[in-house]
């Protein structure tokens, strides 16, 4: 266990779920803060959480306007959502309001550790940028510009490198297709532009394109990095 463990917000209204999550992430050292609804919610924020594990369906506030209003109160905290399954237009919403990942209910404890994992990750990142990016043989000197899969040198178009370089700074996290075409394009375009450009970075990184190792696809959503080593 940490000197300090890291703080955890579980905001779902299901007793057996809090009950689940608070057994299994205090037996790999997390401190638990627990809320039944937004309102308890909003006043544990004020404990600084570390991370926050969210449920959509709450009785008293709606899931995605308590995620608005939380990101609101704090702009980098790390937010996993847990929703339904099948609900793609949620998830993208959520991820689209601020939340870094989602789960779709019923889901594993080594799933989501390996999502709040990513997420806490993620953060550091962002704070403190490393300048060379690595997961598996995939390297990406942000500073030079420079791309390489094992020793090979890959060559990739102006729009190519972008669509990497913000994957890249958000390795790890769900990049909804509306959050990539307007990091990419000044005027938003049709998300048909962006699988052409995913597919051909693909052709250029991934060893079997139809099998990506490295951009995954988040079927209905957008896409992910696989996160750095």
């Amino acid at each position: 266990m940490n000197a300090t463990p890291i703080k955890v917000l579980v905001i779902d209204d299901e007793p057996p779920i809090r009950k689940l999550l608070r057994m299994g992430l205090s037996t790999q050292g997390y401190e638990i803060l627990e809320a039944s609804n937004g309102k308890n919610a909003l006043e544990l924020l004020e404990q600084n959480p570390a991370l926050i594990v969210l449920d959509l369906g709450l009785p008293d506030i709606q899931g995605h306007e308590l995620l608005r209003m939380i990101r609101g109160l704090n702009d980098s905290v790390p937010i996993v959502v847990l929703s339904s399954r099948g609900d793609e237009a949620g998830k993208v919403q959520a991820l689209d309001l601020g939340a870094d990942d989602y789960l779709t209910k019923p889901f594993g404890m080594d799933e989501l550790l390996a999502r709040m994992r990513a997420a806490l990750r993620h953060q550091l990142q962002v704070h403190g940028e490393r300048p060379v990016f690595r997961s598996g043989d995939l390297s990406v000197d942000l500073v030079r510009r420079i791309v390489k899969v094992g020793e090979r040198d890959v060559k990739l178009s102006p729009k190519e490198y972008e669509l990497l370089r913000v994957l890249v700074q958000h390795a790890g996290k769900v990049l909804t297709h509306r959050f990539l075409l307007k990091e990419l394009w000044d005027e938003l375009t049709d998300a048909q532009y962006l699988r052409v450009y995913v597919r051909q970075l693909r052709q250029k990184i991934e060893a079997d394109p139809e099998r990506p190792q490295f951009v995954l696809t988040e079927t209905g959503i957008g896409y992910r990095l696989r996160a750095p080593d």
